[in-house]
């Protein structure tokens, strides 16, 4: 079984929900307090054991790529003033692993499966890789990416999904796992986008995690070339799953852990909150902060 060691972050979004903030900037850097969105999801990769980090972008995202570059004017004033915390700071985001970039061109169908067609030449025919929608989040003890390595390992499935039960008001906003009937591990049937709460199969919500095998980017190739396009003409990852877990197994894997989205400004907020409460060096000031307002 090959060694996973790669993972792709889909990141060519334009992030319309954010504008203007995001009109000459990426929504994936946004800031989480001090770091970017994309950073946390890098670093997350990295504590999983991940070595190379492929960015599928768009025209107009320089500064998510300078981001995980050196800054050499940067980094002489801080070394000069003797700021040695925050030159390590620096330094590590583009040490932490190596950095390639490919552009998602404007001839290719919109959907969050499509950096899927652009990264046929820096994956083997062989090689499973993880890969990340750039704008989910998860605290845990041990990294999302890892658990889903570790039930790959295990299982040898063509594909791993991650998965979190989710309150009814929220579930239509996902796509819902549909599992199989008669299978002692959590092989599903299919992933439902977007159903209402009175409809869907489970409660399980897929998010922006995944294990994939190279049988998913073929499959991805055939439904671009047929121009077999799901929901409002898109490419879905759920399409392809539903395709591939027809004859493939497809594991659905319950996260340990909180997973939390920044797609849109509310939850973008409520991710902030919890982050920052989390942080010791600020963490209990926010929270006594955040007690003291009036919101009666």
């Amino acid at each position: 079984m090959k060694k996973i060691t790669k993972a792709v972050i889909a990141v060519a979004g334009y992030g319309t929900r954010f504008l203007p903030a995001t009109k000459n900037q990426p929504k994936e850097m946004l800031p989480i307090i001090d770091k970017p969105i994309v950073q946390y999801l890098v670093e997350e990769a990295v504590a999983s054991g991940i070595k190379d980090i492929i960015l599928v972008t768009r025209f107009g995202q320089s500064s998510l790529e300078n981001h995980f570059d050196t800054n050499m004017e940067l980094e002489i004033q801080l070394e000069k003033n003797g700021k040695k915390e925050a030159l390590e700071k620096v330094q590590r985001t583009y040490r932490m692993a190596n950095f390639i970039y490919i552009r998602q061109g404007r001839h290719l169908p919109y959907g969050n499966a499509t950096p899927l067609l652009c990264i046929h030449n820096v994956i083997n025919r062989d090689e499973p890789f993880v890969y990340m929608f750039g704008d989910d989040l998860v605290k845990g003890k041990i990294p999302c990416v890892k658990q889903l390595m570790n039930v790959y390992y295990k299982e040898n499935p063509a594909a791993v999904i991650a998965v979190q039960e989710t309150a009814k008001e929220e579930i239509e906003r996902y796509g819902v796992v549909k599992y199989k009937k008669g299978t002692k591990i959590n092989q599903i049937d299919q992933v439902l986008e977007k159903m209402p709460a009175s409809r869907a199969p489970s409660s399980m919500a897929q998010f922006g995690r995944f294990i994939f095998t190279p049988k998913v980017l073929r499959i991805a190739r055939e439904h671009f070339e047929s121009g077999k396009f799901g929901k409002d003409n898109e490419l879905w990852v759920a399409d392809l799953l539903n395709e591939l877990a027809k004859k493939e197994k497809v594991i659905a894997q319950p996260i340990k852990g909180k997973w939390m989205t920044t797609g849109d400004p509310l939850r973008y907020m409520k991710t902030m909150v919890e982050f920052a409460l989390d942080r010791e060096d600020i963490g209990a000031e926010f929270s006594k902060y955040l007690k003291e307002l009036n919101l009666s």
